[in-house]
């Protein structure tokens, strides 16, 4: 049996997905406190969560990363799939962090002391694109070789 993924993709795979697991545990049962502070940073920066209830955004926050993280330590999920989820969920927190004031020094991306937290996750955003990448590669490499 084939696994849906490469060798190479499995530090990748293992160690985000640990991190989002764990992330969407955390977050599992936020308090309101928690919760109001989750919401209030997503609805500054994505204002369509602006109507969402705080609980509702942190416990569908929690299942989304919990699901994510879970797909990339699955083995049958592929990593194409896997891949495609992490960088959209990646691509929200690096415009988070991106959109949001006094994240980031101005005129630049380097990170003020505040941004510091938010900029590291963009290699989740560089983990998402390399599993899409490595996909492609290697179903063109595989192809080329039966084309031999």
């Amino acid at each position: 049996m084939q696994l849906p993924f490469r060798t190479r993709d499995l530090p990748l795979r293992l160690i985000t997905g640990a991190f989002l697991l764990n992330s969407g545990l955390g977050k599992r049962g936020a308090d309101e406190e928690t919760a109001r502070g989750l919401h209030g940073m997503a609805a500054g920066t994505y204002p369509f969560l602006k109507d969402m209830e705080p609980t509702t955004f942190a416990r569908l926050l929690s299942a989304g990363e919990i699901t994510l993280g879970t797909a990339l330590l699955l083995p049958v999920v592929p990593s194409r799939v896997a891949g495609a989820g992490l960088t959209a969920f990646a691509a929200g927190l690096v415009g988070l962090y991106l959109r949001t004031p006094g994240m980031h020094h101005p005129k630049s991306l380097r990170p003020t002391d505040q941004g510091l937290p938010l900029s590291k996750d963009a290699w989740l955003l560089g983990a998402g694109l390399s599993l899409l990448l490595g996909s492609d590669t290697d179903t063109d490499t595989k192809s080329c070789r039966r084309r031999r």
